[in-house]
């Protein structure tokens, strides 16, 4: 990972001299200029917005993600990170648990917050409409740890799958 990108790293100190604002200060990201800075490949779209290559976050990570009608993860945690998805437009169903015994659904307007560690299923409630999401992080990394968990419910056939979900099959 190389670090020859411009801007300082804070970290948890404030900068020790004067700093270029303009140059090291607020940053707008454009709807139509985010990263999808990996292959589109079955059952969603990924893209992000704000993370260490593209405005320097050290803290956080956002981006938008497009799940296709019926599609759903593999059962996941994501280690120590919280997640906070924001439902933009669409039905998500949300199923988490040891087993995935609970449910909840989600619209557009919702928050749905995950804890660090949670076993997590993300699914397209609808058969017909993709489901719009922005995705938010408390890392720029990225940490996925995929379970092999026998789910209540039988999965379906198209799998949610990107750099950060795996396909269940893929371990």
């Amino acid at each position: 990972m190389s670090h020859d990108h411009e801007h300082p790293h804070y970290k948890d100190v404030p900068p020790a001299g004067p700093v270029d604002w303009r140059e090291h200060g607020v940053k707008v990201i454009k709807g139509d200029q985010l990263d999808s800075n990996t292959a589109q490949t079955p059952g969603m779209n990924r893209a992000a917005a704000i993370n260490a290559a593209r405005v320097g976050a050290q803290k956080i990570w956002a981006g938008t993600v497009t799940i296709h009608p019926n599609a759903k993860t593999g059962a996941h945690h994501h280690g120590a990170l919280e997640s906070v998805i924001y439902v933009v437009r669409g039905q998500a169903r949300m199923r988490w648990g040891e087993h995935l015994e609970f449910t909840a659904e989600a619209g557009p307007g919702d928050f749905i917050f995950v804890p660090p560690y949670v076993p997590h299923q993300e699914i397209n409630a609808s058969t017909d409409d993709p489901l719009e999401c922005v995705l938010v992080r408390s890392d720029n990394e990225a940490v996925v740890v995929n379970l092999n968990i026998d789910a209540v419910e039988a999965p379906e056939t198209v799998f949610w799958v990107d750099p950060i979900h795996k396909h269940p099959h893929d371990h």
